[in-house]
């Protein structure tokens, strides 16, 4: 690729007859390409071999975790010797104690760089002079709660004295066509709010790859004014000293190419997202900081709240469309782990700041939500099968492929694990033995476990499993600042405890609906393109029951075969089967408004000044989104500038008319009332008739 192209700052005039969007300067993207040959590292060799050590600590626990729990299971079964399915048991026992094992390890890591480094705090803001674009794609959400947070972002980055260097760009794919209007409507009345011509909007009509497609298409036509863009998501908040605090940490590494941060989970309004706030504020810090220590500049990117180098990821990070159909081929859905790591490709590191601070997001307020959205990121995961062998890739990025693809491929693995020992348990209670096998044998195989072995085998497997959790409370627990912003040692113990159980009982649900996902897209169904519910997680009774059927009936199915064998066994397989039979009202009183006392986190007890103004402008933000055309029609301001927004008219061949324009011009022409063509139309032919300026004033000059 040649050199940037000289460019000039984006210049806007009226807003009610220009459009909403700078001089075009374009940046173009290189082709996307697995198979491009490695460009040498950027990071220094001294940091390398550090990192080489750290690394090398991280992997050998894990190994040695695994081999001694390994062995330990293999005593277990071996009594009389191992059967096909104590095999089949022991393989999938070595596979799942080494994610975990990989897991405990890293988490440990981060306890010790807490413990042995106190998060200092520095009050004076750094300077900085680089150019830096604030990217916000939307899709179908509620403009009004987007543009508050925005507004809020703005004022606190105006308040740094640092606001001139920043422009800031709502991307919208948005496809129904009341909240595309919605959208700029509030966009201008937010620009006239805030008072600065430096905020600019566009709406695609083609929504081509997604996020990935629309923050491509913003770099090759206004990448090059700027030296950093800090991608969003609709549902982000940071502060102005945050984005400051970005700039300044890549204006100082020129060999970054990408900083994220760690963003912490607000907002949570039901009893589910409230946990998931709490487990994520308390156990998040410790986890990103381990993760952080032996990353190094390989490191991961997770879509949203952080820094790119804009250079590095148009020469680097374009992606190209996988072979195939989907739901394995086409667009990456999980772009954010590829572009990472083309990027790391190419010799720019990729870093993660993860106590910097200042940086938010929202969870998926129920079980539901957060499954559907799991789904998608389970799509797009076992995507990266596709990623992992392109070449020149650096081994800890095709690393962070494989563990975002293990995530989905355990509970299928751990489903399959816990249905074969019920299958050994039932084959010993109805099957007769057969204690001497075909061929010679001098000594009879006697079908036996150690029960006692087993059972420590058990708990030390549960112990790495909950040790982080207890690590991460000792962690507030030595720190009296962050203790009482939990509210108390005692409060904050007892609110671990209760999410160790609560998630306990969740977590077979999830293994459940994360089984059919994987089983889903390995049968070549797509996932699709929905929105994110953000508000509460209430869900009909008949949804409840249609979506939680199949664990329940799994629950059922599971504690009938372990009552079968013995009560033991069932007592044994509570864990597991309590949570599958009360699958549906776990899922109902999950979804419910809470007031989370127990799970208050220090931004509940003492919200930064961000949040509380981003909440404060969402809470008196208008309510509600009329229908596009009647808005269009009762203000002439709106109309102006929704009519200066669209690209100029092409002309089309007759093979690539719109059919929903087409039909919906035929609706309008039959009608005789504004009214009557506004109740004709379906949604698709409104939003056909938006990006046409000529059907659009058809349609608005009706009597």
């Amino acid at each position: 690729m040649g050199p940037l192209t000289t460019a000039t700052r984006p210049v806007a005039g009226d807003i009610a007859t220009e459009r909403l969007l700078p001089r075009e300067t374009p940046l173009p993207m290189a082709p996307g390409n697995l198979g491009k040959a490695r460009v040498p590292d950027r990071v220094p060799a001294a940091v390398g071999s550090a990192m080489a050590w750290r690394r090398g600590l991280i992997l050998l626990a894990t190994a040695a975790l695994t081999g001694a729990g390994g062995y330990e299971m293999y005593r277990v079964l071996e009594v009389g010797g191992v059967t096909v399915l104590e095999a089949m048991v022991l393989v999938l026992f070595l596979v799942l104690l080494a994610w975990v094992a990989f897991s405990f390890a890293s988490a440990l890591a981060g306890f010790f760089v807490l413990l042995t480094h106190p998060t200092a705090v520095v009050a004076e803001l750094p300077a900085i002079v680089s150019r830096t674009a604030m990217l916000l794609p939307t899709y179908n959400e509620d403009p009004h709660r987007l543009t508050a947070r925005l507004r809020a972002m703005i004022e606190s980055l105006e308040a740094t004295s640092h606001g001139e260097l920043f422009d800031w760009y709502v991307l919208s794919d948005s496809t129904d066509p009341d909240i595309w209007v919605a959208e700029e409507k509030a966009l201008l009345a937010l620009r006239q709010a805030v008072g600065t011509p430096r905020l600019y909007y566009r709406h695609r009509a083609d929504n081509t790859a997604r996020k990935a497609g629309n923050i491509s298409e913003w770099i090759t036509r206004f990448g090059a004014v700027y030296d950093f863009m800090i991608v969003l998501d609709a549902d982000s908040l940071m502060s102005g000293q945050t984005i400051v605090r970005l700039v300044h940490a890549i204006e100082a590494n020129p060999t970054a190419g990408l900083v994220q941060t760690l963003p912490m989970v607000v907002n949570a309004r039901s009893f589910f997202s409230r946990v998931q706030q709490f487990a994520g504020r308390l156990y998040g810090p410790m986890i990103a900081a381990g993760v952080a220590w032996w990353h190094g500049s390989e490191g991961n990117y997770w879509g949203h709240n952080a820094i790119i180098r804009v250079k590095a990821f148009a020469e680097a990070a374009a992606l190209p469309q996988l072979r195939g159909p989907k739901p394995f081929g086409g667009h990456i859905l999980s772009h954010d782990f590829v572009e990472a790591a083309l990027m790391r490709r190419a010799g720019w590191g990729i870093y993660m700041l993860p106590t910097l601070g200042g940086s938010f997001e929202e969870v998926p307020p129920s079980l539901l939500d957060f499954a559907a959205r799991d789904r998608r990121w389970c799509q797009g995961n076992l995507q990266h099968l596709a990623v992992v062998p392109a070449r020149g890739l650096h081994w800890v990025s095709r690393l962070h492929f494989m563990v975002g693809i293990g995530a989905y491929l355990t509970a299928p693995l751990w489903l399959l694990f816990l249905l074969l020992g019920m299958l050994i348990s039932l084959q010993a209670r109805f099957v007769r033995p057969e204690y001497f096998p075909k061929g010679f044998s001098l000594f009879p195989t006697w079908p036996a476990q150690d029960p006692v072995l087993a059972i420590w085998v058990f708990v030390a497997t549960m112990g790495l499993l909950l040790l982080p959790k207890l690590l991460s409370l000792v962690v507030v627990w030595t720190r009296s600042p962050v203790r009482r912003q939990f509210g108390g040692a005692l409060r904050t113990s007892a609110g671990v405890l209760a999410e160790i159980v609560i998630s306990a009982l969740m977590a077979p649900v999830m293994m459940i609906f994360q089984s059919i996902a994987v089983v889903e897209i390995l049968a070549g169904r797509d996932a699709g393109w929905q929105t994110q519910r953000r508000d509460d997680g209430t869900v009909e009774r008949r949804e409840l029951y249609r979506k939680y059927g199949i664990p329940t009936l799994c629950g059922v199915a599971m504690a009938a075969s372990a009552y079968a064998v013995s009560l033991p066994l069932l007592l044994w397989m509570s864990p597991v089967i309590v949570g599958l039979l009360f699958a549906v009202p776990i899922g109902a009183l999950t979804a419910r408004p809470s007031s989370g006392k127990l799970f208050a986190t220090p931004e509940d007890r003492e919200p930064p000044s961000i949040l509380r103004r981003a909440n404060e402008l969402s809470a008196a933000a208008e309510v509600g989104i009329k229908p596009a055309l009647t808005e269009l029609r009762e203000a002439p301001e709106l109309l102006a500038f929704h009519v200066a927004q669209l690209p100029p008219p092409r002309a089309a061949r007759p093979d690539t008319v719109d059919a929903n324009l087409a039909v919906g011009r035929a609706k309008v022409d039959a009608s005789e009332t504004f009214e009557e063509a506004a109740a004709h139309l379906s949604s698709r032919e409104v939003f056909s008739i938006l990006n046409d300026a000529s059907a659009l004033s058809t349609v608005l000059q009706k009597g």
